[in-house]
């Protein structure tokens, strides 16, 4: 299908879009079957030879089947056949399921996967593979060392310094159960890791699956899912070394996967589902400061149905690539230019 048409095909086939067509350039499934009757949990992020995709896979979330699946975007704009990249199989012939997969492109190193395998959140651990081809072949896995995961489930980020810095969390196996956010930090590419303390008790507000975002100078913040019905907000002074106290926003969340980049022109973007209940709608929001977020785009909106685990990114071109979980079905990507974003304060 050429450029154009597929273009026009998207624009009508989104009848809630208004104003905000013109910031929508393309709409795609990356795939239209595959070996795995339900998905998970999508990543994306631009390589030097083009974007990459990945998610989980298998019968469903949980069951020992469910692998890290792959796909790249060729040069004419189609995406390659998922290819099954990495699995919970042990040395012992027995088998855990994959969780979370989190593409990373470091400057001038290779391509990062970070990814989970065990049976449960609460006792998976955390495994990396690297690909130094653009994500066409990857190294054998290495699992990273006990206490660190990597990126729960957002990308992390590239400090001036080079270091890499990672959102992550814990779901504690305990009733209530305990969510807390907390920071992991390599300055070689993975083979050495720090990390911050647990940064609250994770019961008055259970928090997990951070975003970083850049307010200027040293100073981060971090906003993600919570249990308590809002995305949470946290900030830090010296580049994630130290955080402040967590609290809640305005903004609504079920209790489900959120994510968010710093423009190069500075907004800031969050892909949520502006809902206490339920994961629809999937909704943009934009935010000059961080504090105060507008509205901007509702890409999904069909009642009791799934639309969840965004991965938002920005790429050279200035252009926004989203990807995110379609009913569990299918992998659905968005391409908007920002520039022609427009806004509204929320009001509901």
């Amino acid at each position: 299908m050429k450029l154009t048409h597929l273009i026009l095909t998207c624009i009508l086939c989104i009848p809630w879009l208004s104003h905000a067509e013109t910031a929508i350039l393309t709409t795609e499934y990356i795939y239209d079957t595959g070996p795995y009757p339900q998905i998970h949990a999508t990543t994306i992020v631009e390589t030097p030879t083009g974007l990459v995709t990945a998610w989980f896979g298998g019968t469903a979330e949980k069951n020992p089947d469910v692998c890290i699946w792959v796909s790249r975007q060729l040069p004419d704009g189609k995406w390659t056949e998922s290819v099954e990249t990495a699995n919970g199989v042990q040395a012992d012939g027995s088998r855990h399921p994959t969780w979370n997969p989190v593409l990373f492109q470091p400057k001038d190193a290779p391509l990062m996967l970070f990814y989970k395998v065990g049976p449960s959140p609460s006792t998976w651990w955390g495994e990396l593979k690297t690909s130094s081809d653009g994500g066409k072949t990857w190294s054998a896995a290495q699992k990273l060392p006990k206490g660190i995961f990597g990126p729960i489930k957002n990308k992390p980020v590239q400090l001036a310094n080079g270091d890499i810095l990672c959102g992550t969390s814990n779901e504690a196996d305990t009733k209530p159960s305990a969510w807390a956010i907390y920071f992991e930090r390599t300055a070689d590419l993975g083979k050495t890791w720090t990390r911050t303390e647990l940064l609250h008790d994770g019961l008055k507000i259970g928090a997990i699956q951070p975003s970083i975002l850049f307010l200027g100078g040293d100073k981060l913040q971090a906003v993600g899912r919570t249990k308590q019905s809002k995305v949470f907000q946290i900030t830090s002074e010296d580049a994630g070394k130290t955080w402040g106290e967590i609290s809640l926003t305005d903004l609504p969340n079920p209790n489900s996967g959120t994510d968010a980049v710093t423009l190069a022109d500075g907004r800031h973007l969050l892909i949520y589902n502006h809902t206490a209940k339920g994961r629809s709608p999937l909704n943009l929001a934009v935010s000059k400061d961080g504090k105060t977020w507008e509205a901007a785009l509702i890409f999904e909106d069909e009642p009791k149905k799934e639309f969840s685990y965004p991965a938002i990114i920005q790429t050279k071109n200035g252009l926004v690539h989203i990807t995110y979980t379609w009913k569990r079905a299918k992998v659905k990507h968005v391409v908007l230019d920002p520039a022609k974003l427009t806004t509204k304060p929320i009001t509901n």
